[in-house]
């Protein structure tokens, strides 16, 4: 007689049964991690829509998080209900959802962008041009592999994106020496690892399965790897990471101060200027849309409100003609 698995090696399970990013597996059990502790550590199973909506009112009122966020924890106890415990949820309409408010994003000049940029150096700057001028996420850039890179054709393949849909953008020509020479050294160190008998990177399962030694191979090592090691606690081997989003993250705020900005830049403001800049400039919303990976345009229109506004939009009223 087999063991049943564990309620959270059993989300796990589904997860990976159903190929969800390591990511959004480390949230979802995360989250449902919080919510039974939250509830004393009672079964879910024994648990129904006002358990969950105490949980959730939690997170706004005591804890303070962003809707996204709630809704982000609203989305990992739905998957264990409905994927793990196989509960078809008959009290779902009694669960509140968070409305997420509508921004309009921060866009950054032309000359901003050149001066944030400015202020930085070496393979953070790197990152930082491959944000702007190919409208990349922070994460897509940080993952890409050698492979994605297509130097001929001037693109960019992001594999596995949000939402999962792959997709193809611009890469910029200002970046391609620099990016060449990057390479040069990362190969270099790669080349050293596999002297020293490491030089593995982690694969999804079905490629590791179907090419072997693929995770050694250079068109599968990462454009920005780690400068150390570590160790996949499933198979016990030593390999590299991608570098870690927060590096970038730190560098791009110090440069925004060094620039002197007074607005508020992450990286993500580099893909609303990429996206912004590109409508300025004439490109049609709907390539707009494809560069970004947009699943629908309604989602790229948000960039033409930022348009209407400013010296290219609505003109002042106190302003003369």
């Amino acid at each position: 007689m087999t063991n049943k698995p564990k309620l959270l090696d059993s989300v796990r399970g589904e997860l990976r049964a159903r190929h969800y990013s390591r990511r959004t597996e480390e949230a979802y059990v995360g989250w449902i991690k919080r919510f039974i502790f939250f509830h004393n550590k009672r079964h879910p199973a024994s648990m129904g829509a006002d358990e969950v909506n105490a949980f959730l009112t939690s997170l706004a009122t005591q804890s303070h998080v962003s809707a996204p966020t709630q809704n982000q924890a609203l989305c990992a106890l739905l998957f264990l209900y409905r994927r793990v415990l196989q509960d078809p949820l008959p009290w779902l309409k009694d669960v509140v959802r968070a409305r997420r408010m509508a921004r309009v994003p921060t866009v950054l000049t032309p000359e901003e962008v050149r001066m944030v940029l400015k202020a930085m150096s070496g393979t953070p700057q790197l990152i930082a041009q491959l944000l702007y001028g190919g409208g990349l996420r922070l994460l897509e850039c940080l993952q890409l592999r050698v492979k994605d890179l297509d130097f001929a054709r001037r693109q960019i393949y992001i594999r596995d994106t949000k939402g999962r849909r792959d997709r193809v953008t611009t890469l910029p020509q200002l970046v391609i020496s620099d990016l060449t020479t990057h390479l040069a050294l990362v190969k270099e160190q790669h080349d050293d690892d596999l002297r020293d008998g490491l030089g593995s990177v982690w694969l999804p399962d079905a490629i590791g399965r179907k090419i072997p030694n693929a995770d050694t191979e250079w068109r599968w090592q990462w454009v920005f790897p780690a400068t150390s090691h570590y160790t996949d606690e499933e198979t016990g081997i030593k390999r590299r990471h991608h570098l870690h989003e927060t590096v970038i993250q730190r560098a791009v705020r110090a440069a925004a101060t060094r620039a002197g900005l007074t607005k508020r830049v992450t990286c993500h403001t580099f893909r609303h200027s990429f996206a912004t800049h590109l409508l300025e400039r004439g490109n049609d919303i709907r390539t707009v849309q494809e560069l970004l990976g947009h699943r629908d345009v309604s989602t790229t229109m948000i960039y033409t409100h930022v348009l209407r506004l400013g010296p290219l939009g609505v003109r002042s009223p106190l302003d003369p003609y």
